[in-house]
């Protein structure tokens, strides 16, 4: 049966599989999706006549908020204690259908994977893996040759795996949706690794200067005790820290930041700005107005803000902010570009990233 494999948050399967049926019946392609229950895995199946391929050529994964990533899966091979290699060898070379040409081989683990054991094994088997496939021809000889898709395996346990492909040009830039990212001793708290994470995955890696130097001015709304003005001072930006709380005395030491004690809802900058940030726990749709004010008035050219989801009804409520943010950046006349994600620094938010382009 034609199947893909979604890779998102541990809990938030119900989430990704709505969204993937939504997004696929927008494109005129139906199916239905299975969650894996806390694993951060969904199956979706499209109903004949189309194929996993077929969706995955009309859908963008950089356009999907809940799906970190995603695989079109081949089979699922049982994997004896004697031969695990030659296990999928044999079964690939039965599948019974082609498949795009592959140079890399990535073996991946589920997100909240427990078993150290596990682990060490996968990082271990990849190497012999890769050996036996060149070698059997299921695997390019040159691992560095351009090539459509790479080939992928979800072990969840010892004994079965997941065999399956991603496509090069559209797939998660990290595997799995997920940077590595590692914190500072010097960041005032962890959530500098959301702003972080946000600019890795929405911002073109060959213009990263472009929107993050350059002496940039930047406003942080709810920004104390600094975790996301520490990332705009990294960036080398003028910062002016919007907060009734206390910052980090070391951040304040930089020169480079203005603590203003206000609300961050009510806060406006004299003149435009180039970027402003929020991470204030709020209602979501009052945070996505408060972003059309500052976009729509010429108060910030990009901005990265999150959205903080009721636990029951987390999807519904980013559809209502995402009309709120398209119709009111729409009705103030001015181009702009929306990305949003759940990124795996997040929990119960997403995070969005809008840059006005006219």
């Amino acid at each position: 049966m034609e199947q893909i494999l979604v890779f998102c948050r541990p809990g938030f399967e119900t989430e990704a599989g709505r969204e993937m049926t939504d997004s696929a019946a927008e494109k005129g392609i139906f199916g239905y999706f299975e969650p894996v229950k806390d694993q951060g895995l969904v199956r979706f199946y499209p109903a004949a006549p189309e194929t996993a391929e077929d969706v995955m050529a009309r859908l963008m994964l950089e356009e999907l908020v809940f799906i970190r990533d995603w695989i079109v899966v081949l089979g699922e091979f049982s994997l004896p204690e004697t031969d695990r290699v030659g296990a999928v060898i044999e079964g690939l070379r039965d599948l019974g259908r082609g498949y795009p040409g592959c140079a890399r081989l990535e073996v991946r683990l589920p997100e909240n994977n427990a078993d150290s054991d596990l682990g060490n094994f996968a990082r271990k088997w990849v190497s012999p893996l890769s050996r036996g496939l060149r070698g059997a021809g299921l695997l390019k000889a040159d691992q560095n040759a351009q090539a459509p898709a790479r080939l992928e395996i979800l072990l969840q346990d010892f004994s079965s795996a997941v065999v399956g492909f991603s496509l090069t040009d559209n797939r998660a830039r990290y595997v799995g949706g997920i940077p590595r990212l590692r914190l500072p001793a010097s960041a005032p708290s962890r959530s500098a690794l959301k702003l972080e994470e946000a600019w890795k995955v929405f911002l073109p890696p060959e213009q990263e200067l472009e929107y993050l130097g350059g002496g940039k001015k930047a406003a942080d709304l709810g920004a104390a005790p600094g975790g996301w003005t520490w990332q705009l001072v990294r960036q080398g930006m003028m910062v002016t820290a919007v907060d009734n709380g206390p910052m980090q005395a070391e951040l304040m030491a930089s020169g480079q930041v203005e603590h203003v004690e206000a609300d961050g809802y009510g806060w406006r900058p004299r003149r435009g700005i180039d970027w402003m940030v929020c991470d204030i726990v709020d209602q979501p749709r009052k945070t996505a107005k408060l972003a059309v004010t500052w976009l729509g008035e010429g108060l910030c050219r990009y901005t990265v803000f999150n959205l903080k989801l009721p636990m029951k009804k987390r999807y519904d409520e980013w559809l209502t902010c995402r009309d709120i943010l398209v119709n009111g950046l729409s009705q103030a006349g001015i181009g702009f570009r929306l990305k949003a994600r759940h990124l795996y620094h997040d929990r119960e938010e997403i995070t969005c990233f809008i840059e006005r382009t006219g």
